[in-house]
């Protein structure tokens, strides 16, 4: 478990702008930044007509006054106090307007809907784990933008790894709440599918309550429900009490074709925890082996005793997974070890397992060098 860098447990939170670049100002709409303040519990005073309005944050406090065109006079220089002020303002939600700021971004947004309790550390240990639900949830996301499955183990996990990487998590205080911001110029595909995801699992949870049947989970997979996404919730709602998820499309971007302006929250709680294992299981045990045929390069070989042995391939193409680990006669195990010594790829059929992941290859035959590949480095064991 790491710590992350932009909360502490000691007490007194750090200053919300804390490390993220303030925009140019000149640059700034100012409907935007008034959309984000709306979104995030700003109270606008003023009337509509007016040249400037004044924003006030939840709770009170000194509050923000933006201009309503970039038009009128000082309208940078009012955009630039804003900013600043945001920058060190302690009022809620802060950051995270200012992350939405930085780069236009779709939002999501995670509520456990039990009070957080506790010593400082359990703060921090709940800060964590929402973290990781939240994650976990986004790459489900992002493997539903890949193809649909029901399951999909270590498939697609380099996509996965680089869509997280843009991802930009605001802090969590108390383990309370979070926000993460994707910039749309990554590409708008895994949060479409969350959006829609979020409700089919909403909609196969309820029909699974009202009628103890599970098949509405199988019709849910067309919309990106899988077993990760389901895993995902059930951690948020284990470990909050119940998760209220909001998904808001940048107010500069707007919403894409087909999906509602303003969709609305999507909540799940402890009752619902049955029907998501249920589902969670179904979605392994329904996945089916696939038919490949691999090229990949040589990196382990590995054998107990004469004859046989198992090899791990660094996937080149013919699956969407890394590695896989093949089971050879002693015939194929020796053309994969004299192809791994003169650093030649090989090509092998069989079928990928669901089972474990994805990550075995059976019934492998045919193994094949091919006259030119990359080195790989890795001796045999």
């Amino acid at each position: 478990m790491h710590r992350p860098t932009d909360e502490t447990a000691a007490p007194g939170p750090p200053l919300p702008g804390a490390g993220i670049p303030l925009p140019d100002p000149a640059a700034i709409d100012p409907a935007i930044l008034g959309a984000l303040l709306a979104r995030h519990g700003w109270h606008r005073t003023g009337g509509p007509g007016g040249r400037y309005a004044r924003w006030t944050p939840p709770g009170g406090g000194a509050g923000l006054l933006v201009p309503q065109d970039p038009r009128f006079p000082e309208c940078a220089d009012l955009l630039a106090e804003a900013l600043a002020t945001l920058s060190v303002s302690p009022a809620p939600y802060a950051r995270e307007v200012l992350l939405g700021m930085a780069a236009l971004s779709d939002e999501v947004r995670w509520e456990r809907l039990a009070p957080g309790t506790g010593s400082v550390v359990a703060r921090w240990v709940a800060q964590e784990q929402l973290r990781g639900a939240a994650r976990a949830t986004l790459a489900a996301a992002a493997l539903g933008s890949c193809a649909r499955a029901g399951y999909y183990g270590s498939r697609y996990r380099g996509h996965v790894e680089r869509y997280l990487a843009e991802a930009l998590l605001g802090p969590a205080p108390e383990g309370r709440r979070l926000a993460a911001f994707i910039p749309v110029s990554v590409g708008r595909g895994p949060v479409i599918t969350l959006h829609r995801a979020l409700r089919a699992a909403r909609d196969a949870t309820d029909h699974r309550r009202a009628t103890g049947g599970s098949e509405a989970f199988d019709a849910a997979v067309a919309f990106g429900v899988c077993h990760e996404l389901v895993q995902a919730l059930i951690a948020l709602v284990h470990e909050g009490g119940g998760i209220r998820i909001t998904v808001d499309w940048s107010p500069g971007a707007g919403p894409p074709p087909g999906c509602p302006a303003r969709p609305g929250p999507v909540e799940f709680t402890t009752g619902d925890l049955p029907a998501l294992a249920d589902a969670a299981q179904r979605y392994v045990r329904g996945e089916p082996s696939l038919p490949v045929r691999v090229t990949g390069a040589v990196v382990r070989l590995h054998r107990e005793r004469p004859g046989g042995g198992v090899v791990r391939l660094r996937v080149i193409t013919g699956a969407d997974v890394e590695q896989v680990r093949v089971a050879l006669g002693d015939d194929d195990y020796r053309v994969a070890g004299q192809a791994h010594l003169m650093n030649l790829p090989v090509r092998i059929s069989g079928r990928l397992e669901s089972r474990g992941g994805f990550r075995r290859l059976t019934g492998a035959r045919g193994v094949v060098p091919l006259p030119t590949g990359e080195p790989e480095p890795g001796e045999p064991s």
